[in-house]
């Protein structure tokens, strides 16, 4: 029996709009929307990342050129994004199918309650037989709220609602080991068990290719990582072909047996593998493409872990020592206590998310600015900056006496503490 299951779709600005003309790749969104269709008729709920808002906004206002100043982009943007959905809108409509906007920015995830809302509103959408068409809100983005490039928005959204797999659609087959387009020996790379260990032998150096885009491997490489860590299965493949999607996701459901040993092993195991997978491929009559397996149960993210590593800003650190890192870490998952921390970073306030970083302690208390420190997590503190810098290595029952005040006796209750997955 062929399981169901939830797919996010990305699609970059170069997949959806010539870089040249900035006319739309009408041919390939009609592709995408056939794809989406069959899966859905297949039992698979789908989720859309649409990038190509500026794009379209630049064509229809016949500017050549992406401009510097921000309050420019966001007017384009403006124009771009209300006719890319209806462009989107008219093409599902062929088919039947309903679609359904979501424009965010992290202010709309800002807190654990939005994050819900965020989560609730697009699983209520997939229920009701919607597409949701997801997009940064680039009418009202700016760099202390963005996400950055759609490739990590994509992650966050297929961590959100739960997906199986997220499928990064760009303008090359696969990850290869080297640029395709520059070195003639370059070589596919298929399958990445453990993203975390690095990719032995391969250069991912090369940024965004499109002048319309703001993505690169570089980003797909970190948009696997998020969503591996959050139990999610990538898969980066050839935006021009996008009913390949139909072929790898019936290869997976009934031929791919994961690699036995766990990790990629050295680079010559690594090597090894690639030949055994591009074998099946070939066997199997699979297009090319790379997948990057998920972390297992014991290693993923919970929902809410992911969402304070990923989804949140940071606005400064806090500086704890080894021991207190290690308690940190232990099965009883204690709570942060203000003794533990040993000094603070930048300006911060109650309940914002910081940096936890480990650093050595000097005899009389202070930091030891000689050694370097090293970021392990994040926190949502529930002290100001200039409240921690009082009652920091303090026991908490002491928090009283210096504030005249205690909110808690823990700097970060246990809830509002998340390390990435440890191995």
């Amino acid at each position: 029996m062929t399981k169901a299951y939830t797919i996010v779709l990305k699609l970059g600005s170069s997949s959806l709009v010539d870089e040249s003309t900035k006319e739309p790749k009408l041919s390939t969104m009609t592709l995408i929307v056939e794809t989406v269709t069959n899966l859905k008729r297949m039992g698979h709920k789908v989720i859309i990342v649409s990038s190509g808002g500026i794009a379209v906004g630049l064509d229809a206002l016949n500017i050549p050129h992406k401009p510097k100043q921000l309050s420019e982009v966001q007017a384009i943007a403006a124009v771009g994004q209300g006719r890319l959905i209806a462009r989107w809108n008219m093409l599902f409509s062929q088919y039947g199918e309903e679609t359904a906007q979501i424009l965010l920015t992290r202010n709309d995830i800002l807190r654990w309650n939005q994050y819900n809302n965020a989560r609730n509103t697009i699983n209520e959408l997939l229920t009701m037989g919607v597409i949701p068409i997801v997009n940064e809100n680039d009418t009202l983005s700016i760099s202390e709220i963005e996400f950055g490039d759609n490739d990590t928005l994509s992650a966050i959204t297929a961590a959100l609602v739960g997906a199986d797999f997220l499928f990064l659609l760009t303008d090359v087959d696969c990850l290869y080991t080297d640029n395709p387009r520059t070195n003639p020996h370059a070589r596919p790379i298929v399958l990445v068990p453990e993203l975390s260990e690095g990719l032995p032998g391969v250069n991912t150096s090369s940024g965004s290719g499109s002048e319309i885009g703001t993505g690169g491997m570089r980003t797909k490489l970190i948009a696997a990582d998020l969503a591996s860590n959050a139990g999610i299965e990538t898969i980066v493949m050839k935006s021009d072909r996008p009913e390949y999607v139909l072929a790898i996701v019936d290869y997976i459901q009934h031929h791919f047996r994961p690699p036995r040993c766990a990790g990629n092993g050295s680079q010559q195991q690594f090597r090894d593998l690639q030949d055994a997978e591009l074998a099946a491929l070939r066997r199997h009559g699979v297009p090319l493409h790379t997948k990057f397996l998920a972390n297992d149960t014991n290693h993923k993210l919970k929902n809410r872990e992911f969402w304070i590593l990923h989804g949140l800003i940071t606005k400064g650190a806090i500086v704890i020592d080894q021991n207190s890192y290690d308690r940190l870490l232990c099965k009883d998952k204690t709570s942060l206590a203000p003794a533990a921390v040993i000094a603070v970073r930048d300006n911060f306030h109650e309940l914002e998310c910081v940096d936890l970083e480990i650093g050595r302690r000097l005899p009389n208390g202070d930091l030891d600015v000689s050694h370097p420190v090293q970021s392990v997590g994040r926190v949502r503190s529930n002290y100001t900056s200039l409240e921690l810098a009082k009652i920091k290595g303090l026991p908490g029952e002491k928090i009283h006496d210096v504030l005249g005040y205690s909110v808690s006796e823990y700097v970060a209750h246990r809830e509002n503490i998340a390390f990435p997955p440890q191995f």
